[in-house]
């Protein structure tokens, strides 16, 4: 077949979970299939100067489209969040909008068209034209109206009350919408996939879980775990990963350190606020570790991974990561959820009062919680292999092909 793959945010270097799934599901398809891989970056990016020579290696045709995302800094923002007040779509919606991407769809059409427009993000899908041919597939890293009503009911104050309350009611709307119109969307865990059937009226979803790099960690380097060693990982510039590290630095790492005072945090990510920055420097026991080339070796030396996500919807990569290496790991609920992973076999399930005890348990007995990450381990090996879900995006694919209208 012939597959476009339309991203605004361009998969390499793979240095985010959406990154690691787009691009490693996008190398092994291209093997059997003639895939052009269209993304959005800034013309001076490390994406447009690495990700094209990197493509072509994989035999995927690049387009890389030079009109990045207005930031998010400074007074203009703030003017179109104020903006936004009184448009129907949502903040982050509207600011993707890009006429330079949606010129080079139409140029990719004519020259080319497509049998399947993959969307790595629903509102990408309102760039291609309605004339166009081709089945549109939306794949859903998250289901956004979920995120959103999270922010909501986990924010303090009126006025940020309001604007989230407002950005979750226009995503609902705007996701229901978006999703109807695809012609199928495939979501990355059976929870997701069920919200978008019942909530907002698509039954033609598939699950087409986020995975490992199984000969990857499995190269990971062997070392003595420091059981002292907390760590998170996860991108710094993400919304619900700031929330996730504010409970860590604020409430649960000083409970972890009144009763051991031995204990680190190590934080690894990319692309830290400076005041996250500053933050963590000015927290003890805290270490920050920004855009690092290689996760192993801190998955290696750790002894626990926290993962106190009170926000988010999809999979968690990270997890998969961590067990992948037989590291062991505290969640709550939402963290872990949409992973076939069951909690006091795979993992320890903590919520945020809890989080810190149970960290505490996994310091001071080391054994016990390396028990429940092999179990894990041996479970999404088994489970989330790329190899195995790069099939099943194909076979969402050829329901597409064969009948883009049929459930």
């Amino acid at each position: 077949m012939k597959v476009a793959i339309i991203d605004g945010d361009v998969s390499y270097p793979t240095t985010s979970g959406k990154r690691l799934r787009t691009f490693h599901l996008m190398v092994r398809v291209a093997q059997r299939h003639q895939v052009t891989y269209v993304g959005r970056c800034a013309p001076d990016s490390e994406e447009a100067r690495t990700a094209p020579a990197v493509l072509r290696q994989h035999g995927i045709e690049p387009i890389l489209v030079h009109h990045p995302v207005p930031q998010k800094a400074g007074i203009a923002f703030y003017a179109r969040l104020a903006a936004n007040t009184f448009s129907a779509l949502p903040y982050s919606v509207r600011s993707h909008h890009s006429e330079p991407m949606r010129q080079a769809l139409r140029d990719l059409a004519a020259r080319n068209t497509p049998d399947v427009w993959q969307f790595e993000w629903a509102p990408y899908m309102d760039l291609l034209d309605d004339d166009i041919a081709g089945a549109r597939l939306v794949v859903a890293h998250n289901v956004d109206t979920l995120i959103w009503q999270r922010y909501y009911e986990t924010a303090r104050g009126a006025l940020k009350r309001t604007f989230l309350k407002q950005q979750w009611r226009k995503f609902e709307r705007f996701e229901q919408s978006a999703f109807r119109r695809a012609d199928r969307v495939v979501a990355v865990s059976e929870d997701d996939a069920q919200l978008i059937r019942e909530r907002f009226g698509q039954p033609a979803v598939d699950v087409v879980d986020n995975g490992i790099d199984r000969a990857y960690f499995e190269q990971a380097p062997r070392m003595p775990r420091d059981p002292r060693r907390i760590l998170f990982l996860g991108a710094l510039d993400w919304r619900p990963n700031l929330d996730a590290v504010d409970l860590l630095l604020e409430t649960i790492f000083p409970r972890v350190r009144s009763q051991a005072a031995e204990a680190r945090l190590l934080i690894v990510g990319r692309n830290p606020p400076p005041g996250l920055a500053q933050r963590i420097q000015a927290t003890p026991g805290a270490e920050l570790h920004a855009n690092v080339a290689d996760v192993r070796p801190f998955i290696a030396q750790c002894g626990v991974m926290a993962v106190p996500l009170r926000i988010g919807g999809g999979s968690r990569l990270k997890i998969l990561e961590a067990l992948a290496c037989g590291l062991p790991v505290v969640s709550t609920k939402v963290g872990a959820e949409g992973l076939c992973l069951t909690p006091r076999t795979d993992y320890v399930e903590a919520e945020e009062t809890e989080m810190a005890d149970a960290l505490l348990h996994a310091i001071r007995d080391p054994h016990g919680a390396q028990a429940l990450a092999e179990h894990g381990r041996q479970i999404v090996l088994a489970t989330y292999d790329w190899d195995v879900l790069a099939r099943k995006l194909e076979a969402s694919w050829e329901r597409c092909v064969r009948a883009p209208l049929a459930v």
